[in-house]
């Protein structure tokens, strides 16, 4: 069964802020071709969208909601409801995960 795949307004203003900052920083080219890879590994969760895991930083607080999946050193972290994979957010990992979690799902 194929899943429906949806990035949230969140994603899509990650996807946003690492296009630009690669694209500043290197050349837009490589943040066009990382754009597409993270595009495709998103889409890529309507077929096998449980193969993902709980990010440590939310499990440690009870929250099992959420999977996620990497493209180092990035994190793609989604919610599996029904029929649905909700992609909640696309961060750099090298980031303080535990305040960006918390202020994204503890709102």
């Amino acid at each position: 069964m194929k899943f429906k795949v949806h990035l949230l307004s969140d994603a899509e203003e990650d996807l946003f802020d690492i296009y630009r900052y690669v694209a500043s920083n290197d050349s837009e080219s490589k943040a066009m071709r990382l754009i597409q890879k993270f595009e495709k590994l998103c889409y890529s969760l309507e077929e096998l969208p449980n193969r993902g895991h709980v990010p440590p930083e939310l499990e440690e607080i009870g929250i099992f909601d959420y999977l996620e999946i990497h493209y180092k050193p990035y994190r793609i972290i989604y919610q599996i409801i029904e029929n649905s994979v909700f992609v909640h957010c696309i961060l750099d990992g090298r980031k303080d995960m535990e305040e960006i979690l918390y202020r994204r799902f503890i709102r």
